[in-house]
């Protein structure tokens, strides 16, 4: 008997000095789950809205659109968590902490600080036109957060789209910037909008002096210097919107990003610039690759 008093006092002592020295294996499950619940994320710049589940996709839209234009594209390739960015003052959206300043620089750093304050595991990116420089820009400036990036109908320097470069057309951007001061240089903002395929900016539309600034920003933007530091496999797709124009553009694309080694260009023809739009199942095959590779 008294040897069996001895063994439960044993036995005691032990459980005892467990629970002083280690917390209940209840406050270890909970301090866990609450180390895996991502920080809140409050921004002035943009909203996000998640959907989807599976391996984790930020989608940037391009100037002055929203983030509907990826919705089609979303639906037809399931098996990811999507996570679609809306900009501040684009697309019927309240300005906000866009209202004044530089604007890609900002963006880019925003949508950076998304993926760390959510713990989002080096996502891939997709990024369409101004969404694309965003894309480059994230991943050159922070090559650890970015699993792969998509570039979707963008140049490093976006002024190459126009034949220049960002030097040659330094006097035309100032001049631009200036434009949403007076109702004709808001209609030609409004005019090029269109000319690029948004074609529900007359019920959406953007903040101009937002657009003015962002164009500008565009143009004097030249990434080409920065693709080496793109850490990330890089597909570039690109709009190709008749055949006599798909060599020059061939020869355009692989020289601007020849810098950036393993690029891998995807041309897909008939298609304007929203090539979302104008070739939906194209792109949605290229989406699906990229995603999948």
């Amino acid at each position: 008997m008294r040897q069996e008093a001895r063994m439960r006092f044993t036995t005691l002592a032990i459980a005892i000095t467990a629970f002083l020295v280690l917390p209940p294996a209840g406050w270890l499950l909970g301090d866990a789950a609450n180390a895996a619940v991502p920080a809140p994320f409050a921004s002035n710049r943009i909203s996000v809205e998640v959907t989807g589940s599976g391996p984790d996709v930020i989608l940037i839209p391009g100037l002055t659109a929203g983030s509907d234009v990826w919705r089609g594209s979303v639906a037809a390739v399931p098996g990811y968590r999507y996570h679609l960015v809306q900009v501040a003052g684009f697309a019927g959206t309240a300005v906000r902490g866009n209202a004044k300043g530089p604007v890609v620089g900002p963006l880019s750093a925003e949508i950076a600080r998304y993926i760390e304050a959510k713990g989002l595991r080096q996502p891939a990116i997709v990024g369409h036109s101004m969404g694309g420089t965003l894309a480059m820009a994230i991943a050159s400036t922070y090559p650890t957060r970015v699993g792969k990036v998509m570039v979707v109908d963008m140049l490093p320097q976006p002024a190459g789209i126009v034949g220049s470069s960002a030097s040659g057309v330094r006097g035309l951007a100032d001049a631009l910037r200036g434009l949403s001061g007076s109702e004709d240089g808001r209609r030609l903002i409004a005019s090029a909008i269109r000319m690029f395929g948004n074609a529900d900016s007359d019920a959406r539309p953007s903040d101009p002096d937002l657009v003015a600034r962002a164009t500008h920003e565009l143009a004097l933007t030249d990434l080409g210097p920065a693709l080496p530091r793109i850490a990330a496999p890089l597909t570039v797709v690109y709009a190709s919107p008749e055949a006599r124009s798909s060599a020059a553009l061939d020869r355009t694309y692989g020289v601007a990003y020849a810098r950036k080694q393993g690029v891998r260009l995807v041309r897909i023809d008939n298609s304007g610039h929203m090539i979302m739009y104008d070739q939906p199942a194209r792109f949605r095959a290229a989406l699906k690759s990229f995603l999948g590779g």
